[in-house]
């Protein structure tokens, strides 16, 4: 008889497809290493196993334990399931732009999730990986495997996804692609590829408001690249330590909206239902394929994870449509509003310790409704002018205080090539406005009067 002992048995040799369609026009052999065949539908399964078994061994974790660990949805579902075979109890923290079915398969194989704000910094104690570290110090026999820093991540792939894709293609690769997150997918896979052939390329795909492209290209750890984006999966504000960039010949970034409709096109034009992810490696592979590959090549790109994880989102049209998301919506971006600005024009921000009174009377002079908050260079809050009112009304002698007893949240940072439609799903009640840093690093405001200009263009 043939069968598996458990779930776990089947991770790994998933296939190589060719793509047909979407590669029109390009030189070369283009092959997909579809992930989504793995037990969990994606590749986080290999490091779920991976991390936990390493564990075991080291005496990290006993029976009966708990897995705690932060995660964007895909590394859970295989620590969960390697969990689900060894007998373990796991609780995730995810931050709350992951997909709604993402939480709901976590929840559907036993595990507790913790949902904890995007919008903050990584040491920040509400961040999902504060949380995460925070659970485990409280938990007795608990396992946090920070899959960002351990290296049990890269081996998964150095000793089972690479020598996979190695054999499959008889050593013939010689362009090798992947989004970066964690790095594990990445550095594992590249190290063990240009041990066995160092002229392999191996292109990093990246994401705005994500540092790892322009760490790799300056040696700089730059802030000010930091920004919320919608892709999930890949692109960090940390330096993990699977991270080797020297390892990873060049990156490329791609858009949210790129990455979006390069997934449904696979789906369409390839027959392979991806998540999302998936069309930000395949959108930025084709990118550098045009221009650098060539015939006799093999290029082999890692498609991490299913479409069922977004049917909300990617596959969803009226999401697309309603963050400018579908080809036919051509309005402006970001960066067509500050563009069209006055090349003198600077953003007026106001010091936290400035008095309430002399805030309204710089609201007034300029003739603003919002105003960003900053400590010396740091932006620690916002201020509108209706809520000023509010609390005047209710109290006169607000006036006397300082803006940071009264000011709201920060504004939110944007990408330069979001969507009008894109950037107006993000203003609401909770958020007036919002902030975007162009590529000298000035910061700039959008408020709805901008968003109500450009639409009328």
């Amino acid at each position: 008889m043939k069968y598996f002992n458990n779930i776990t048995d089947t991770i790994g040799n998933t296939p190589l497809v060719k793509l047909n369609n979407v590669t029109k026009g390009i030189k070369g052999l283009v092959l997909a290493k579809v992930e989504y065949f793995n037990p969990g539908n994606s590749v986080k399964d290999r490091i779920g196993l991976q991390m936990i078994e390493d564990a075991e061994k080291a005496g990290l974790i006993k029976a009966g334990g708990t897995i705690i660990e932060g995660t964007s949805g895909n590394t859970g579902m295989g620590l969960a399931l390697a969990a689900i075979a060894k007998g373990y109890k796991c609780i995730f923290t995810m931050a709350d732009k992951q997909s709604k079915e993402k939480m709901d398969i976590l929840r559907a194989v036993g595990a507790e999730v913790v949902v904890c704000p995007t919008n903050v910094a990584p040491d920040d104690p509400r961040s999902y990986y504060s949380i995460a570290r925070k659970l485990n110090k409280e938990i007795p026999n608990s396992f946090y495997p920070n899959q960002y820093d351990n290296l049990s991540n890269s081996k998964a792939h150095y000793e089972h996804t690479a020598p996979e894709i190695w054999n499959d293609t008889e050593g013939k690769i010689t362009h090798y692609v992947s989004t970066v997150g964690t790095g594990g997918t990445m550095c594992g896979t590249a190290k063990y590829l240009k041990e066995h052939n160092p002229n392999i390329v191996t292109v990093g795909i990246d994401t705005y408001g994500s540092v790892f492209k322009k760490y790799k290209e300056t040696g700089i750890f730059d802030e000010k690249e930091i920004y919320p984006y919608m892709t999930e999966g890949f692109g960090e504000d940390i330096l993990p330590a699977n991270v080797a960039f020297d390892l990873i010949d060049l990156f490329i970034k791609v858009t949210d909206k790129d990455a979006a409709i390069m997934a449904r096109r696979l789906a369409k034009e390839e027959g392979l239902f991806v998540g999302w992810s998936c069309g930000s490696a395949v959108h930025g592979a084709l990118e550098y394929a045009k221009e650098h590959l060539k015939e006799g090549d093999v290029m082999v790109i890692i498609l991490p994870d299913h479409g069922t994880r977004y049917l909300n989102k990617v596959y969803n049209d009226t999401w697309m449509q309603d963050h400018g998301f579908l080809e036919q919506r051509t309005f402006a971006t970001a960066r067509d509003i500050i563009k069209n600005r006055k090349a003198d024009s600077k953003l007026v921000t106001i010091s936290k310790n400035t008095l309430v009174g002399d805030a309204i009377k710089v609201m007034n002079k300029e003739g603003i409704s919002q105003i960003p908050v900053v400590d010396g260079k740091e932006m620690v809050g916002s201020l509108t002018d209706s809520k000023v009112l509010q609390m005047l009304l209710e109290n006169a002698d607000i006036k006397t205080l300082s803006v940071g007893e009264i000011m709201d949240k920060p504004l939110t940072f944007v990408g330069l090539d979001n969507t009008v439609d894109s950037l107006s799903s993000m203003i609401n009640k909770h958020n007036k406005a919002l902030l975007v840093s162009d590529e000298n690093h000035q910061v700039h405001i959008i408020t709805p009067h901008d968003l109500l200009m450009a639409m009328a263009l």
